[in-house]
């Protein structure tokens, strides 16, 4: 996806997770995130927001810790939330296209980097926000939005050394996006993961020892540990999918 739609996909992601909390109050149990309550997803993703806004807006150059969340909570902590959110778009949106700063992922530009980067951590945190018990029914990801996010998390997050996903036997795991005919091919094993995107139209080169598919946001959210591994169509050898569950937890920076 492109910057612009990233961005707005970013802007609608957090009117969803603000008006979710808003709607679920900040003691609801967070069912995707076990020990987390709605206040918490506001806390975090808010702390985030605010994290990468000093690096877009100051142009820092080099890692800094998040600032501490406030004293606040219910109404006042969701005002918080949408402020920050709101800043967070607005650095984005008005920052120059040769903006340099610090960054942990690979991307053509430290822009293009923050933008994906925080569209994706927050419509996942919006989904959490949304989750049972809360009253709100989950709202759908944008399919192409969705396979974005399979995407940076296969070929961005997981490339990195920090990745635990490791096998002492080599293992490949297929994606498949059965909205968006885009598939990933996992190729796991003692050394970082390496992926590759292709076309289900061009055909399987690689066998798989086991395969997910099903609708992309869907797949997003069960890779992301969202959704139950049952949530997709599994077929092969369950135990590669299980590996990815276990050792795939995301370290951001």
């Amino acid at each position: 996806m492109d910057r612009a739609e990233l961005l707005g996909q970013l802007t609608r992601e957090g009117g969803l997770l603000a008006d979710a909390a808003l709607e679920a109050g900040p003691d609801t149990r967070v069912a995707a995130c076990p020990g987390w309550r709605i206040r918490d997803v506001l806390r975090h993703t808010g702390q985030v927001h605010r994290w990468a806004t000093a690096f877009v807006a100051e142009g820092h150059t080099s890692p800094r810790a998040p600032g501490g969340a406030p004293d606040l909570d219910g109404d006042a902590l969701v005002e918080w939330f949408r402020e920050g959110h709101a800043l967070l778009v607005t650095a984005l949106a008005t920052a120059p296209d040769d903006l340099e700063c610090w960054t942990f992922l690979p991307a053509p530009t430290p822009l293009a980097f923050w933008t994906r980067r925080q569209a994706h951590e927050t419509a996942v945190h919006r989904v959490d926000a949304e989750s049972p018990p809360a009253p709100t029914v989950p709202t759908p990801l944008d399919p192409g939005f969705a396979a974005d996010g399979i995407d940076e998390l296969l070929r961005c997050f997981h490339v990195r050394a920090r990745s635990r996903v490791r096998s002492e036997a080599a293992r490949v795991l297929r994606v498949r996006a059965t909205d968006t005919d885009d598939v990933w091919t996992v190729r796991i094993s003692r050394e970082p993961v390496r992926t590759t995107r292709t076309r289900a139209a061009e055909g399987d080169t690689v066998p798989a020892d086991c395969e997910l598919s099903g609708p992309a946001g869907t797949l997003q959210l069960t890779l992301w540990n969202r959704l139950p591994l049952d949530a997709v169509a599994l077929t092969g050898d369950r135990a590669v999918a299980l590996l990815w569950r276990e050792t795939s937890a995301v370290v951001m920076s």
